[in-house]
C-alpha cells in the first residue's frame, strides 16, 4: 500500500528544502515554543504540541515575507517542533533534582548539566528513529496515522494551495499577549482569585476554591476538549473541596506540622513558618489548605500519578510487543537506509546513513562517562549510566514512536515510559549493590534521558509522517532535528534557570530558595520522579500515602474514566485545572451547537477551525508574556520597574479584594466569550 503511495511534491521534484533562512527560522520558532513549553509544563504539568502552529505561522510569514517552498516550511515547522519536544521531557524529569534527599541533586540542577542532558536526550530520540523511519512511517503508512504529523501535513499542503487561515491564530496571540500585560505587568486583572472557608468553621473547613485566570490556561483547555478537562478538575475538586477539608478537620494541627517536619517543608515544630505559615505558639496554621495539601495530599496525589502512569504503560504492552517486534523484523529485512550516496535511491528515501547511529551510542556513552558535569564518582559508573541510557532508549524510542503512531502525541505514555525506567534503573542499581542517596541523581538521569528522549520520538516521527505526505528528504528532516534540538536546548536550559530564580514578589510569600517546587511553579512529575527514587534507593517510600494514591487511581480505572488525567488533577492545585476545564467546557458547548446544526468536521478540518487556531494563539502568546515578564522580574533593575506600575494595591484598596477579584474574573470571562464566539464562525 505505501509504495502507491504519491506525496505531494514528486520524489524527482528538486526544490530548496534545507535552506539557511528555513533553519534559522526553525531555530526561532523553537527557541519560543520551547520557552512556551517549560512555563506552561512548570506550571500546568501539560504541554500541547507546537507542530502545527508552526506550519500555520511559517506558512503565513514565509508567502509574505521569505517566499519560502512547502519543503522548506516543512523544515521549518520540523526544526522548531523539536524544542517543545525536549522542553517537555527536560520540565518533566530534571527539576527532580531539587528534591532528591538532602538537596543532595541541587548540585546538578546547573545550566550546564540541564543542557547536557537535554542535547543527549534530544539526540538520542532523533537518533534511534532514523533506522525505524522505512519500517513505521512508510511501510506501515495505511495502518499508522500519526494523526499530529498527518495534520501537519495537511496544513502545509492546504498552505500550498493558499488561504488566510493564520490570521485567527494571530488575532489570538495579540489578544494573549494585551491580556498578560494588563494581567502580570500592570496587574488590573487578578492572577489567581480565591475563596476559602475558615479552618473553624463546623460545616466545611479549609475548603478552596482558586483559579489562575490565564489566556494560555484557557487555551489549553479547549485544545484538550471537555473530556480531558473534565477529568482533570475532577482529580482537583477531590483534593481540594473533599480531602483537604477532611483531613484538616480530622488530624490535629501539631500532627500536620510534626509530617511538614518529616517531609522537609518545616524546620522543626517550634519554628514559625514554613508551607502553611505554622504558628507554634497558638498550634495553628495561616493557611490549613496549603499545610494539608503538601503534607499529605500531594504524597496521594503522586502514588496516583505513578500508577496511573504504569496502568497507560500496561495497557499498551501488546502494543508495545508488537511495535518492537514489527519494527525489529523490518530492519532485519531493511537495508535501504545509508544508501543515499550511491544516489540510487530516490530522493524522498534518503535517510542519513545508519553507521551514524552506532557511532553515535557509541560516543553518546563515552562523553556521558567522562564528563564532569552528570553525577558519578568513577568512570565505570557513569559508563553504566551511558549504558543504560543506550538501552532504554533503544526500546521506547520504538514504543514510543509505535504508540504516536496509533493514538497521538497527546496520549503518549511518557510519564508510565520514564517511570517503568527509574525504577528499572533503581532496581539494577541495588542489584548490584548501589543503594543510598548518593545514587538518587544518577538514577534520576537515566530517567531524565528517556523521558526526553521518547518525547522528542515522539514528535520526530509525526514530523516524519508530515514530510513522508508532504514530499519531503529524510536526511534533510533527521538534520534539521539534531540542530533543532541543540539549539533549542541551550534556550530551554536558560528558562529554567531563570523561572527557578524567585522574584522580588515570590520572596515576600517565603519562597527564598528555588521557585520550582513551589505553588507558583508546582513541577508535578520532576517531584514524583525525585520521590520514586528516593524511596525506593533508601527503602523508605511513604508507603501509606502512596498506595492511597494507587488505589485511587485503580478506582478511576475501574469507572472507566482514564486514571493519569485524573491523577494530574489530584496532585495540581486546582487553581491550575479549573480555567483549564473553563477552557474545555467552552469547546464542548462549540461541539454541541455544531452537532445541533449537524455540522460534521475531519480531524484535519477540527486542527484548522478558527476555535483551534485562537486557543492555539492564546497558549502561544500567554505561555510567552509569561517567560518575558517573569525573566523582567529576575532583574533588580527590571524588577523594580514592574513593582512601580503594579496597580493590585491601589485596585485593591479602592473595590476590596473581593471586587478586584470579580472584577478580574469578569474580564476572564470576556475572553471565554471572545473566543466562543470566534469558534463559532
Amino acid at each position: 500500500m505505501a509504495d502507491k503511495f504519491k506525496p505531494f511534491v514528486a520524489p524527482e521534484v528538486h526544490m530548496k528544502e534545507f535552506t539557511l533562512k528555513s533553519i534559522v527560522l526553525g531555530c526561532i520558532f523553537g527557541i519560543i515554543f520551547g520557552a512556551a513549553t517549560v512555563y506552561l509544563a512548570l506550571r500546568a504539568g501539560l504541554t500541547v504540541s507546537a507542530s502545527i502552529p508552526i506550519a500555520v505561522i511559517a506558512i503565513t510569514l514565509g508567502r509574505k515575507f521569505f517566499k519560502t517552498t512547502i519543503l522548506e516550511n516543512n523544515i521549518i515547522q520540523t526544526t522548531g517542533s523539536a524544542g517543545e519536544s525536549i522542553a517537555a521531557g527536560v520540565v518533566f524529569t530534571l527539576p527532580g533534582f531539587l528534591f532528591l534527599s538532602d538537596g543532595g541533586g541541587a548540585q546538578f540542577f546547573n545550566y550546564l548539566t540541564i543542557l547536557t542532558l537535554a542535547i543527549f536526550g534530544g539526540i538520542l530520540g532523533t537518533l534511534m528513529m532514523i533506522p525505524l523511519r522505512r519500517s513505521l512511517i512508510v511501510k506501515e503508512h495505511e495502518t499508522l496515522p500519526y494523526p499530529e504529523g498527518t495534520a501537519c501535513g495537511d496544513v502545509l499542503i492546504a498552505g500550498e494551495k493558499g488561504g488566510d487561515f493564520a490570521k485567527t491564530a494571530f488575532y489570538g496571540l495579540g489578544f494573549a499577549v494585551a491580556y498578560a500585560f494588563l494581567q502580570k505587568v500592570l496587574h488590573v486583572i487578578a492572577e489567581t482569585p480565591s475563596y476559602m472557608t475558615q479552618q473553624y468553621n463546623k460545616y466545611f473547613s479549609s475548603a478552596r476554591i482558586s483559579a489562575d485566570i490565564t489566556p494560555e490556561y484557557m487555551g489549553v483547555g479547549y485544545i484538550i476538549g471537555p473530556r480531558i478537562a473534565g477529568v482533570l478538575v475532577a482529580g482537583g475538586v477531590l483534593s481540594w473541596l473533599v480531602l483537604i477539608p477532611l483531613l484538616s478537620f480530622l488530624v490535629p494541627p501539631d500532627a500536620i506540622a510534626a509530617q511538614l517536619v518529616k517531609l522537609g517543608y518545616l524546620a522543626s515544630v517550634s519554628t514559625p513558618g514554613g508551607k502553611g505559615d505554622w504558628n507554634p505558639t497558638a498550634h495553628t496554621f495561616g493557611d490549613f489548605s496549603a499545610a494539608v495539601y503538601v503534607a499529605y495530599v500531594r504524597q496521594i496525589g503522586a502514588g496516583a500519578v505513578a500508577a496511573g502512569g504504569f496502568i497507560t504503560l500496561i495497557k499498551t504492552i501488546p502494543t508495545i510487543i508488537s511495535s518492537f517486534k514489527g519494527s525489529i523484523g523490518s530492519l532485519k529485512k531493511d537495508n535501504v537506509s545509508g544508501e543515499a550516496a550511491t544516489g540510487s535511491v530516490p530522493r524522498t528515501e534518503r535517510d542519513l546513513n545508519i553507521k551514524i547511529v552506532l557511532f553515535g551510542s557509541i560516543a553518546l556513552v563515552v562523553l556521558m562517562a567522562f564528563l564532569p558535569q552528570l553525577p558519578g564518582d568513577s568512570i565505570g559508573k557513569k559508563m553504566l549510566v551511558g549504558l543504560l541510557v543506550v538501552i532504554f532508549g533503544a526500546f521506547f524510542v520504538t514504543v514510543s514512536s509505535r504508540i504516536v503512531g496509533l493514538i497521538g502525541s497527546s496520549n503518549n505514555p511518557i510519564s508510565g515510559m520514564t517511570i517503568a525506567t527509574l525504577m528499572g534503573t533503581c532496581l539494577v542499581f541495588i542489584a548490584v549493590g548501589w543503594s543510598g542517596k548518593v545514587y538518587e541523581p544518577m538514577a534520576l538521569v537515566v530517567g531524565g534521558m528517556i523521558c526526553i528522549a521518547a518525547a522528542n520520538a515522539g514528535g520526530t516521527s509525526q514530523d516524519l509522517k508530515s514530510g513522508y505526505i508532504v514530499g519531503a528528504t529524510p536526511m534533510y528532516q533527521q538534520l534539521s532535528l539534531f540542530i533543532g534540538a541543540i539549539v533549542s536546548s541551550i534556550v530551554i536550559g536558560l528558562t529554567v534557570k531563570f523561572l527557578d530564580k524567585p522574584t522580588a514578589a515570590m520572596i515576600a510569600n517565603g519562597v527564598t530558595d528555588h521557585a520550582i517546587g513551589s505553588i507558583y511553579y508546582p513541577a508535578p512529575q520532576g517531584t514524583l520522579m525525585a520521590t520514586l527514587a528516593k524511596g525506593i534507593l533508601s527503602y523508605n517510600l511513604d508507603w501509606q500515602f502512596v498506595l492511597a494514591g494507587v488505589f485511587l487511581a485503580i478506582t478511576m480505572e475501574l469507572c472507566g474514566i482514564k486514571s493519569l488525567s485524573f491523577a494530574v488533577g489530584a496532585y495540581l492545585p486546582l487553581s491550575t485545572t479549573l480555567p483549564i476545564f473553563i477552557g474545555g467546557a467552552i469547546r464542548g458547548l462549540v461541539d454541541q451547537k455544531r452537532k445541533k446544526k449537524n455540522v460534521q468536521l475531519s480531524a484535519e478540518e477540527e486542527e484548522l477551525g478558527k476555535g483551534n487556531l485562537f486557543a492555539t494563539g492564546l497558549v502561544a502568546g500567554g505561555a510567552v508574556a509569561g517567560v518575558i515578564i517573569a525573566i523582567l522580574a529576575g532583574f533588580d533593575s527590571t524588577s523594580s520597574a514592574l513593582a512601580a506600575v503594579n496597580m493590585e494595591h491601589s485596585l485593591a484598596g479602592i473595590f476590596g479584594h473581593g471586587g478586584y477579584f470579580i472584577f478580574g474574573t469578569a474580564l476572564f470571562a470576556f475572553m471565554g466569550w471572545v473566543l466562543y464566539r470566534i469558534a463559532n464562525k
